[in-house]
């Protein structure tokens, strides 16, 4: 596999994630299904993943970049996990609405696995590790640009959207409002 087409294979991996955490955001802004502390961790896990795959874009692929994405998917697959074996016996209700029939948390739980395989398929191709000090960043890919620029965009609103929804302290299980909004509300 060429630099290029490892490049090329990690903006799509991003713009990937960056879709995963835009219909997180559609749901809690269209249906008000605030996340959970559990979800807010995912969310996490999968900010975490795109920091790997923005270091890809970034300096080229590196083994250690894609140890960020396995580390941040392994976080973020048992967080998943942790939440549906919550849920899982019957009459102990659930978090959210269904998506085609699953909970988010177990949609997470299967994106996080597939991106532990995709990332380990990633690691067999040793030729993409090759570098040119030419190349400038990203790879001069609109491409790869876009789906980097997405991703901050996303991780950025991510911090942004749990500090109203969580304050400074501990957020709150489950989630009723954006406390930060009705703390500031209260004072004025």
């Amino acid at each position: 596999m060429t630099p290029e087409l490892s490049r090329t294979l990690n903006a799509f991996g991003m713009l990937a994630v960056s879709l995963v955490l835009v219909l997180a955001y559609v749901y809690q802004l269209t249906l008000y299904e605030l996340p959970c502390p559990l979800c807010l961790l995912q969310r996490v896990g999968f900010v975490a993943v795109g920091v790997g795959l923005g270091l890809n874009l970034l300096y080229g692929a590196r083994p250690q970049h894609y140890a960020i994405m396995l580390l941040a998917a392994l976080f973020g697959g048992s967080v998943a996990v942790r939440q549906i074996l919550l849920h899982i016996v019957p009459g102990t209700g659930h978090y959210g609405s269904p998506v085609l029939g699953l909970h988010y948390y177990t949609w997470s739980a299967i994106c996080f696995f597939l991106i532990l395989l995709g990332t380990a398929v990633m690691l067999l191709f040793d030729r993409q590790y090759a570098t040119d000090p030419q190349q400038p960043r990203f790879g001069g890919s609109t491409l790869a640009k876009s789906a980097f620029f997405i991703m901050l965009g996303l991780a950025a609103l991510n911090a942004v959207s749990t500090l109203l929804e969580c304050g400074p302290g501990i957020c709150a299980d489950p989630p009723t409002s954006y406390k930060l909004i009705d703390e500031l509300g209260a004072d004025g």
